[in-house]
This record gives C-alpha cells, sequence and structure tokens, in this order.
C-alpha cells in the first residue's frame, strides 16, 4: 500500500474571484503524481457574504446554486463546478474530504423576539444578568432556494444562544435563550466551550438532529466527496458525532474516514473525546503542532528528544492526524501559531517521513502565499514524494541528543529501492550512527536533500554515520531512489 497523504488545499487569504473549484480541478492529477492521496477542500456550502472562507454558515443545501446572500456562487464557484472538482480528483485516484461545520449558524433572513439571560464570556455557566427581551436574527427561511431539496426552516427554538441583541446593539456579550442549557459533554474551557460564535445550534433539539442527519446524507449523494473534516467539534456535544456518523454509515455503506478538529494541545483532552466517541474519528493533532512552534520560537533552546512527547501521534497514532500549520494558525487568525520558515523542513520530515500517524500538507507550505509575502517550504515537493516512494519499513528512533536527532526506515519488498535515514539538527551540526540492517552491508546511501555531495557508506555490521549540518535537514536514501528524484524534480 502506499503512504497515505492529506493536503488542505486551500487557506484563509485565497482571492475571492470564484475560481477554485476550476483550479482545483487543474491540479487534481498533479497532486496525485506528487503523492497526495487526499485533499480537505473548504466549506463549499453558502455562507454570509460571498467574500467569507466558508465558516459563518448560511445554507447547507446551497453549495452555490441559488441566488442568496447576493450571489449564487461563493467565494470558491458554482455547485456544478464543485462537483467537477470532486470528480477530477476521483480521477487522479485522490479522495476528497469535505469540511463539515454544524455547530454555528449566521446571517439569518429574519429576527425574532427572544427572551435570554446574559452570561459571562469567561464562565459561560454565571448568568450576570436578568432575563430580557432580545431580538436576534434566528429565522432562516432561505427564500432564495425556495425549499429545493429542503423545506425546513429555522427558528429561535432550534438554537441555545447568540452574542448580538439588535435592540441594544451591544457587542461583546453572549445570551443564552431561556428554558435552553448549554450542552454539558463540550470542551470545559470557559466554564463550558459550547458557545463559539453566530447563532448556536441546540444539537438537542430533535428537529435539528433529523434534519443534520438528512442533509449530511444528501450531501454525501449530492457530491460524491469520500470523507470529512469536522469543524469544531469541542464545542458540539461529544455524543452527537458519535450517533450521526454512525448513522449515516450505516445509511450510506460508506467508511466515510473522518477528521475532527478539537482545537486543544492539551493531549489528556484530546484522548477524552476520542474514548467519548469511540474512536469514530481521528483528531489533527494539535498538541504536535504546538510542539513545532515551541520548538520554532525557542531555537537551541529546545530539547529535540522531546519534541514528540505529550503528542497524539505517540500515543494513538492510528487516530491521528498530523500537521505543521493550517488556515487558523496563520498569521493575523485567532490561533496564531505559524512555526518558523527555518524550522518548518524539520516539521514536515517528521509528519511525512516517519511511520506514525496520517499527515496534512498545509497549502500555504506547498504553494507559498503572496497574500502575506510566506515563502513556499523549502523541498516540501520532494518529502512528499519520499513518503510515498521510499518511506516504508521498520522505524528505529535515535533521539538521544538534545540537538541532533534522527531515525531509519529500512524499507521493504514491496516498494524498490525504498528505506531511508533522517538525520536534522537544532543548533550546531553532527552525525548519528543508525543501523540499516546487515543485508545493506556496503551499499552507499546519498543525500537526498544535496546538503551533502559524499555518499555514507554501510559498514559490515550495518550501520551509518550519517550527518547533517548546522540547523538543517538530512535525508539519505539509496542510489535508484536519489536518481529517481532528480529525474522527477
Amino acid at each position: 500500500m502506499t503512504n497515505k497523504t492529506m493536503m488542505q488545499y486551500f487557506e484563509w487569504y485565497l482571492p475571492n474571484d470564484g475560481f477554485w473549484w476550476k483550479r482545483c480541478s487543474a491540479k487534481a492529477q498533479n497532486l496525485a503524481d506528487l503523492g497526495i492521496t487526499g485533499v480537505w477542500l473548504p466549506p463549499a456550502y453558502k455562507a454570509s457574504g460571498q467574500d467569507d472562507v466558508g465558516y459563518s454558515v448560511y445554507d447547507m443545501y446551497d453549495l452555490g446554486e441559488f441566488d442568496q446572500k447576493g450571489t449564487v456562487r461563493t467565494k470558491y464557484g458554482t455547485a456544478e463546478e464543485y462537483t467537477e472538482a470532486v470528480r477530477a480528483f476521483h480521477d487522479a485516484g485522490v479522495k476528497v474530504f469535505a469540511d463539515i461545520v454544524l455547530n454555528q449558524k449566521i446571517g439569518g433572513d429574519e429576527m425574532e423576539d427572544v427572551t435570554a439571560v446574559p452570561v459571562s464570556a469567561e464562565n459561560r455557566n454565571e448568568t450576570i444578568g436578568e432575563p430580557q427581551t432580545v431580538r436576534v436574527w434566528s429565522r432562516f427561511t432561505f427564500p432564495g432556494r425556495g425549499g429545493k431539496y429542503s423545506a425546513f426552516t429555522w427558528n429561535h427554538e432550534h438554537f441555545t444562544g447568540t452574542d448580538w441583541d439588535e435592540i441594544s446593539k451591544a457587542s461583546g456579550k453572549i445570551f443564552r435563550f431561556t428554558g435552553k442549557n448549554w450542552e454539558p459533554d463540550t470542551d470545559p474551557e470557559f466554564g463550558n466551550f459550547d458557545y463559539l460564535m453566530g447563532m448556536d445550534v441546540d444539537m438537542d433539539n430533535p428537529e435539528v438532529i433529523a434534519e443534520t442527519k438528512k442533509w449530511l446524507s444528501w450531501y454525501l449523494r449530492r457530491t460524491g466527496v469520500d470523507g470529512l473534516r469536522l469543524d469544531a467539534v469541542k464545542h458540539i456535544s461529544f455524543s452527537f458525532y458519535k450517533e450521526l456518523l454512525g448513522a449515516v454509515r450505516q445509511e450510506t455503506s460508506q467508511d466515510l474516514p473522518t477528521v475532527g478538529e478539537y482545537w486543544s494541545g492539551d493531549l489528556g483532552r484530546l484522548l477524552f473525546y476520542l474514548d467519548s466517541v469511540e474512536n469514530s474519528m481521528s483528531l489533527f493533532d494539535v498538541a504536535l503542532h504546538y510542539n513545532f512552534f515551541n520548538a520554532s520560537q525557542q531555537g537551541s533552546d529546545f530539547d529535540l528528544r522531546g519534541i514528540l512527547q505529550n503528542t497524539l501521534v505517540s500515543a494513538r497514532p492510528d487516530n491521528a492526524v498530523t500537521f505543521v500549520d493550517n488556515h487558523d494558525t496563520q498569521f493575523g487568525q485567532s490561533l496564531q501559531s505559524f512555526v518558523s520558515d527555518w524550522f518548518k523542513p524539520f516539521a514536515y520530515a517528521m509528519i511525512l517521513l516517519r511511520a506514525e500517524g496520517v499527515p496534512c500538507v498545509f497549502y500555504t507550505d506547498y504553494y507559498g502565499n503572496p497574500a502575506q509575502n510566506r515563502p513556499l517550504v523549502p523541498n516540501l515537493g520532494k518529502l512528499i514524494k519520499l513518503r510515498c516512494k521510499y518511506a516504508y519499513g521498520d522505524q528505529t528512533d535515535y533521539f538521544d541528543d538534545p540537538h541532533v536527532i534522527g531515525w531509519v526506515r529500512t524499507g521493504d519488498s514491496e516498494h524498490p529501492d525504498s528505506g531511508l535515514a533522517v538525520v536534522l539538527s537544532n543548533a550546531e551540526g553532527g552525525s548519528k550512527r543508525m543501523f540499516m540492517g546487515r543485508e545493506c552491508a556496503g551499499e552507499s546511501f546519498y543525500d537526498a536533500l544535496s546538503v551533502f555531495q559524499e555518499p555514507v557508506c554501510i559498514d559490515q555490521e550495518g550501520f551509518g554515520d550519517f550527518p547533517t549540518a548546522e540547523r538543517n535537514l538530512s535525508v539519505w536514501v539509496r542510489k535508484n531512489a536519489l536518481e529517481d528524484l532528480i529525474v522527477n524534480e
């Protein structure tokens, strides 16, 4: 089997020109040739405005088909162009993961007067005022769609709270509707982190549950996507997704691989969530991301021996989707924690060339980001190809020095010329004596990243002394593998 590698095929600052789905179609085969096996595409449904990235959800049945919110297309294009992009990826052998945002709705069509109580932003369980009448944008009637695909309309009974009162126009307040309670099984930050933004969807409401199941089954049939990326799962009842995924998988007879975004660097919370949903999904390894970020900020003060400590990929690798950065960690975003440029090749080597977890490459890191004057990550394409063709076999780690660490993959018979040795340093250069196997005795390995020109010869005991330069990364491969990389570069 070929190693799985995802790519988040979008970023926050894409142009609002409506051509994104067409660009996806045009690039599908290139990504497959690179070694990408799955793409995570941005939210495809109508948001509260055309320029929205897609997380301010308005109508999930409108994939760019109806004249709503002043536009037919979304930021990314039309419904037809979206399904064409999905087909193009499938034709290239690439699976498509759809971004699913169920926690909030924004941009209601009509207002309602509702009784609500204000709650503390620092402790959502603490009421800080008396019940009052608030006027909220809670009716979603979707007049532009006219009931096509679903006649369901939303009102205040389908929501738990909001952060805007049209009467007082006071910003910064959170209101919980009377007769409603925050879901108890959400993240404990701020006392209870059910509420995130906009109109908070009530996942206890039977009508909401039924409509959501109906919508997801419709969406899978309509688009043909293979899997899901679930947004903001820490803000939604933990039991909700376990039941939803089970029901939809049974109805559609799809495996429906799913990765959830539980944004926490606390490994304990990630593991607790996986246990709560009975491992019905994977999670992004946010803890590993923060290890990368801290290592990039601290430089030689960071002890590389601990780079994988307290991470999901170490504790539960079968449920870990590893990543370096994403659209939320970009500069200017709410979770800004962009890994420094010098460390990014190291971080990508650690998610792409190791056995555990499924890595997710960020669009901006592969292509660069002119909008923010961000460069692409050097050699990232080569690292992806190395994963696809040569990062196989047993793995042995040499994490025995605070500044120079390494590991080997011994290769396997299914992938010709596979096997490699990785060494990286966050301070002075150095080398690692690492075991490639007695069967490799007398064989030469070459630095695929061209830091060193001279090969490393494996001794009669199966060991090689693999060097790397100061604050650098070297990946050592067999001669045929090196020549293949050069030819296909």
